[in-house]
C-alpha cells in the first residue's frame, strides 16, 4: 500500500507539487520511478519557460522505456534541480527529497484544488488505476 506524502498534491499521471508560498515544487511520485525503473536522464524546460497544468513538460528516460511529463500545475519555471541533470538516478533513490524536478511559480493557486490529495492517489494505486 502506498503511503504518499500527506503534504502535497497529485496527478493522476503521477506527478506531485509541493506548493509553499505561491512557488510549487514539481516531482515524480515513488510509483513512477518504481514502474520506470532506472532513470537515465530527464528532458526538463528551462527556467524562465512557460508550463501549463496537465500539458507535457517534458521526458523522462529509463532503461525500459522514455515516458512524458505533464506538468501538475500551470506557471512559469523558476529553478531546475541541478542534481537530476547530473545525476538521474536520485529521482530513483528519493522521489519527493532530493529529487524533485522544477520549481515554478504558479499563476493560479486554485489549480491545486484540480490535484489529488494524498489519501485519494494512493487510493487509485490500491484500485490498480495507475499508470
Amino acid at each position: 500500500m502506498a503511503n504518499s506524502p500527506k503534504d502535497r498534491r497529485y496527478s493522476k499521471e503521477d506527478e506531485w507539487v509541493l506548493a509553499v508560498d505561491g512557488e510549487g515544487t514539481i516531482g515524480i511520485t515513488d510509483y513512477a520511478q518504481e514502474q520506470l525503473g532506472d532513470i537515465v536522464y530527464f528532458d526538463l524546460p528551462e527556467p524562465g519557460a512557460q508550463v501549463r497544468q496537465f500539458v507535457k513538460l517534458g521526458e523522462v528516460e529509463s532503461m525500459k522505456a522514455v515516458s512524458d511529463l505533464f506538468s501538475p500545475v500551470s506557471g512559469e519555471v523558476s529553478e531546475v534541480n541541478p542534481q537530476v541533470a547530473d545525476s538521474p538516478e536520485v529521482v530513483n533513490k528519493d522521489p519527493y527529497g532530493a529529487g524533485w524536478l522544477l520549481k515554478i511559480k504558479l499563476a493560479d493557486p486554485a489549480e491545486l484544488d484540480n490535484l489529488l490529495s494524498a489519501e485519494d492517489y494512493d487510493a487509485r494505486l490500491a484500485e490498480g488505476e495507475g499508470h
